[in-house]
């Protein structure tokens, strides 16, 4: 029976099986500050157990500068909204300026947000399902601030988070010097002190190669800058064109 099932193309699986959708690999590029933003939302433990407070960041892609941060009593699709709106105000964004890019979290893929990024013309770009590497720069942020030694771990109330981080957040965007931005702070970056800051460094390292310079086996030292450009998957290089007579050559050989 089976061997005459399977010359007519009858047997196969029966079952109705669920397939995967497969989703875009998010590939962003900023090349100056306010072109891409990041945000996330963390847990701060709370003093009881299963107690926890919501921590929600903004993070700029190119300065690492965090544009914008709250700490709530829980998830909410209307908080998301107001913080989102105030932030883009707060940093003067205007329409299709800015991509907002997310993980897939039930706020982040809320109608209330996408309505507003909507009506702000704020391009919307989201992690793909399972991949834990679509919002890199979100969970470095988020390491930083709780691998602190200040970072207490549990915090007594809602508002006791809210002070320590309000002491945190203005050290980490003026004071932290970011080992991925050349040692410059994110308020450096984002603000565009860059080259002042260099010219600093510069003099500082002439002086030093001019006293020692055999300390310096590769030449006279120059100050680093950051990246020019800091992205989410690098964007795929296009392909060269072929000339015809490459073409040629290539279908002689």
């Amino acid at each position: 029976m089976y061997r005459i099932l399977h010359d007519h193309g009858e047997v196969k699986e029966r079952r109705v099986q669920r397939t995967h959708r497969k989703h875009a690999i998010p590939r962003l590029v900023a090349r100056a500050p306010n072109q891409v933003w990041s945000w996330d939302i963390t847990l701060l433990r709370g003093h009881q157990p299963r107690e926890f407070f919501y921590l929600y960041v903004i993070l700029d892609l190119f300065s690492r500068y965090v544009v914008g941060w709250m700490v709530a009593p829980c998830e909410s699709d209307d908080l998301a909204e107001h913080f989102i709106a105030q932030t883009c105000e707060r940093q003067g964004v205007v329409r299709s300026q800015l991509t907002l890019h997310a993980d897939r979290g039930s706020v982040m893929r809320s109608q209330l947000v996408s309505e507003l990024l909507t009506k702000l013309g704020v391009e919307q770009s989201h992690s793909r399902p399972r991949v834990s590497n679509d919002n890199p720069m979100s969970e470095s942020q988020f390491k930083t601030l709780k691998y602190d030694g200040r970072f207490p771990g549990r915090f007594e109330t809602l508002e006791a988070a809210r002070e320590y981080c309000q002491g945190w957040f203005p050290w980490y965007n003026q004071e932290h010097h970011h080992i991925n931005l050349a040692l410059f702070t994110p308020n450096q970056v984002h603000f565009g002190h860059v080259e002042a800051v260099a010219a600093v460094r510069q003099s500082a390292l002439n002086a030093a190669y001019q006293a020692h310079p055999e300390r310096f086996v590769k030449g006279p030292p120059q100050a680093r800058r950051p990246p020019a450009e800091v992205w989410i998957n690098r964007p795929a290089e296009p392909t060269p064109a072929v000339t015809t007579a490459e073409s040629e050559l290539a279908d002689a050989r």
